[in-house]
């Protein structure tokens, strides 16, 4: 147990530690393949942009220090006499696909921003999202089967755990759902490519964040 413990902490501090190697200080309009007026870019674009990136990055770093609490009291708490594991839901490894090709897709948008890919954005932004909603509905399917088993939330405290931390995690992911959404309406309303460069970015970003902290928490409830 302990050797997951460090391992989601060893996750989250690479994570953290690569953001603070990004360019927060990077101009983006000098980029090729990005068309930004230099003028609008050095004064409020940019800062926008970077104001959006900084922000993002102290979100995260503040769900994980959520995140780690919650693990540290479900290493306390199981090992009490009253815990008992759940099985393996063999689905969580099918949710868990999902949300690796979210994160890739998303990671392709990236690449078709850069690239001024108008096709490239479009395919991977639209299923990142679509891939992600499909994650969370997996989730809650995984939630009704162990419901019917018998795993119900109040059945022991290694059933709670379970709920609250799946349940924690899809809510961040629904909450980047959001965030998502409104760059999905300006892609398809036909936006400028070099406009969704914030949007695209932070929701990958935040989409191979979110899988990594899930792959910390999925070795956890797994292996417990």
């Amino acid at each position: 147990m302990n050797i997951i413990v460090l391992f989601m902490v060893s996750v989250m501090a690479i994570f953290v530690w690569w953001m603070i190697l990004q360019r927060v200080t990077a101009k983006p309009w000098l980029e090729q393949g990005v068309a930004i007026d230099p003028r609008e870019a050095t004064a409020t674009g940019y800062s926008s942009y970077v104001a959006g990136k900084l922000a993002l990055w102290v979100f995260m770093v503040v769900i994980t220090s959520l995140f780690l609490l919650f693990v540290t009291a479900y290493h306390m708490r199981m090992h009490l006499g009253d815990w008992h594991p759940l099985p393996d839901p063999g689905a969580l490894w099918f949710n868990t696909a999902l949300l690796a090709a979210a994160s890739i897709a998303l990671q392709v948008a990236r690449r078709g921003i850069k690239q001024r890919r108008a096709s490239l954005v479009r395919a991977g932004y639209l299923g990142g999202g679509i891939l992600a909603l499909a994650f969370l509905a997996a989730q809650l399917w995984v939630w009704q089967q162990l419901g019917e088993a018998g795993y119900r939330v109040a059945g022991n405290p290694a059933n709670s755990f379970f709920y609250l931390l799946t349940g924690l995690h899809g809510a961040h992911l629904l909450g980047g759902l959001l965030v998502w959404s409104v760059g999905a309406v300006r892609l398809l309303g036909g936006a400028p490519l070099g406009s969704l460069r914030l949007n695209v970015e932070s929701c990958s970003v935040y989409w191979h964040y979110l899988l990594l902290l899930w792959l910390g928490l999925f070795a956890l409830l797994l292996h417990t």
